[in-house]
């Protein structure tokens, strides 16, 4: 791989299953270490994955604050800090609550403000609203796009759904399997904010679903 990211980009991975995308991310966040070759972030990445991992036995608000509460930052601080960030993803009025008694679609945005918490200037996402149904993804991404937008995140985003990543990303990277290269960069010039139901966003995801079929094609084979 060889692939460079501006900062503040918004860059989307699709690719047949086992291409590698979510090994990508881990050795970017250094969970997993290359054999090989070198890879350079300006600042401390973050990774969001697609199970919400929330300690079931922490409120809301103290799954927030707990990246800050390892860190050392006072109690008083990191409450207010926390009760924030779950206003910025329009959960403010559940602080009290634990994970059990929320919905999939906002124990993800608790653990996107969670992620927000650690104040990595990089987010790593793999797969985060894959187990979501269509409305509440819709909805997810506009508060990631609002987040990402307000606080001029770098964000690197795996996912399998095209028309996701059409519809949030700067630019689509397309990977081959085995090995794992760059096939194809797509820059996606759809202005913003973007709709699932937009042509524009379709032509994208069409263009890029056919070459995606190839690759899935040529690794089944």
């Amino acid at each position: 791989i060889d692939l460079r990211v501006a900062r503040g980009e918004f860059v989307c991975f699709v690719g047949a299953s086992g291409c590698g995308k979510s090994t990508l991310l881990n050795i970017i966040s250094n969970l997993d270490q290359a054999t090989s070759g070198s890879v350079s972030v300006v600042g401390h990445p973050a990774l969001m994955f697609q199970e919400h991992a929330l300690m079931p036995w922490l409120s809301a608000l103290d799954n927030v604050a707990l990246p800050m509460r390892l860190a050392g930052v006072p109690k008083g601080e990191r409450l207010e800090r926390a009760q924030a960030l779950l206003a910025s993803v329009h959960l403010g009025d559940i602080a009290d609550k634990r994970p059990h008694e929320l919905s999939g679609g906002m124990r993800q945005r608790v653990a996107l403000a969670r992620t927000l918490a650690t104040e990595a200037p990089v987010l790593l996402m793999d797969e985060p609203f894959g187990a979501l149904d269509a409305m509440t993804r819709d909805l997810l991404h506009d508060e990631l796009e609002s987040v990402w937008r307000s606080r001029g995140l770098t964000v690197l985003f795996v996912t399998h759904n095209v028309r996701e990543a059409v519809r949030l990303a700067d630019r689509v990277i397309l990977l081959s399997s085995r090995p794992g290269r760059v096939v194809q960069e797509y820059r996606i010039d759809v202005p913003r904010p973007r709709r699932f139901e937009d042509p524009t966003v379709g032509q994208a995801t069409a263009q890029i679903t056919a070459a995606l079929r190839k690759e899935v094609a040529r690794h089944g084979d």
